[in-house]
């Protein structure tokens, strides 16, 4: 089920940003009565940009806890750690179903990690709210179970290429993570290539865990490529980035939102110029956005939050949270909670507009 933030853009790393901290172990809300589980990789090669995501959420739940919660209610979210790992992301979701007795799931990431929760979804009737993935496995078919905040992955990558012809780059190579989420990006890179009537250079499947950059870079440079679009985690594609510089190669490096993060550009280091990150929210600096404003006068408020694409990320889920919550009504159950969010054909989250229906996705 397809929610509507689709502003996609393309964004240049011009500097290395500052990495937000978040301290959010010591941030216990008073006795919570909704319970939301999420598994995610608060450790691990994408904790950068998780931390980032939730501080965002922080942010937003902090604020409606303030004001009395949801129908005078508070929201209770328990995180656990899945290390990055599919499996064990799996067996969170099932503990915060069955012993945790959360009312829906929150913001897992990745997609393989996702695909790992959806039967422990099916089988208990629980939501999952904004995962933050944009494979299309989890727009089309529709679940009903899934609500996405974000747009897809191949959408990023097909702007990615047409982009990349615009600056006049026709060699352009693919790198991307032998997993479904490399794979979803390499579909979506393809339909641009083909709008464009380019080929890729060449196309290489690398490690999750560990690329092999020895193999890889030297190759991506005997060909000559002008460009690589790049998918991995945001250590992978960083380091595989830091060894196309050391080599003496100034191509320029294309990546996809799950690293649009201040951490991914802190990784980067000196190697931050000629990395351009796909984005499917308008740029976190626009105050022509409410939810913008928003998030920046409760940052300012706290005085330690550095707002960033993930952070808003993180904001703008949490948003779409709590309006199934509060639609859902009080004490809501995990049918209702599932029922008012499939009835939320237009939710204005503040200049973002998301939606969903039982059958139809939204893009």
């Amino acid at each position: 089920m397809q929610g509507v933030l689709s502003k996609l853009r393309v964004v240049g790393l011009g500097s290395a940003a500052v990495l937000v901290v978040a301290a959010l172990a010591s941030s216990q809300p008073a006795r919570a009565d909704i319970v939301i589980g999420q598994t995610t990789a608060v450790t691990g090669p994408v904790s950068a940009s998780v931390g980032e995501t939730l501080v965002g959420v922080r942010l937003y739940l902090d604020s409606i806890n303030a004001k009395g919660g949801v129908n005078g209610e508070k929201i209770k979210l328990i995180t656990l750690d899945d290390k990055f790992d599919p499996k064990l992301a799996g067996e969170n979701a099932r503990r915060l179903i069955e012993q945790d007795d959360v009312v829906a799931l929150f913001m897992s990431r990745a997609t393989p990690h996702t695909q790992a929760i959806l039967p422990h979804l099916a089988k208990y009737g629980v939501a999952l709210v904004a995962p933050s993935t944009g494979a299309m496995i989890f727009h089309q078919p529709v679940n009903p179970l899934v609500f996405n905040v974000r747009s897809s992955y191949q959408a990023e990558t097909e702007k990615a290429v047409e982009h990349l012809q615009t600056l006049g780059l026709s060699r352009i190579a693919m790198v991307h993570v032998d997993d479904s989420f490399g794979e979803d990006c390499l579909a979506g890179a393809m339909k641009g290539f083909d709008k464009t009537g380019l080929k890729p250079l060449s196309i290489t499947k690398a490690d999750r865990s560990k690329p092999d950059y020895a193999t890889i870079v030297p190759q991506l440079i005997k060909e000559n490529a002008q460009a690589v679009i790049w998918i991995g985690s945001s250590v992978a594609v960083s380091d595989g980035v830091k060894a196309l510089r050391k080599a003496g190669s100034a191509m320029q490096v294309v990546t996809v939102s799950n690293n649009a993060s201040s951490g991914f550009a802190k990784q980067l280091g000196d190697s931050v110029r000629g990395v351009i990150v796909t984005q499917v929210f308008p740029s976190e600096r626009s105050v022509g956005y409410a939810i913008n404003r928003e998030a920046m006068a409760l940052a300012k408020a706290k005085g330690d939050v550095e707002i960033s694409p993930s952070v808003m990320e993180g904001f703008a889920s949490a948003k779409v949270l709590v309006e199934g919550l509060r639609r859902a009504g009080p004490k809501p159950t995990r049918e209702k909670v599932v029922a008012a969010l499939s009835s939320m054909n237009r939710y204005d989250l503040g200049g973002l507009e998301v939606g969903y229906s039982p059958t139809t996705t939204r893009d």
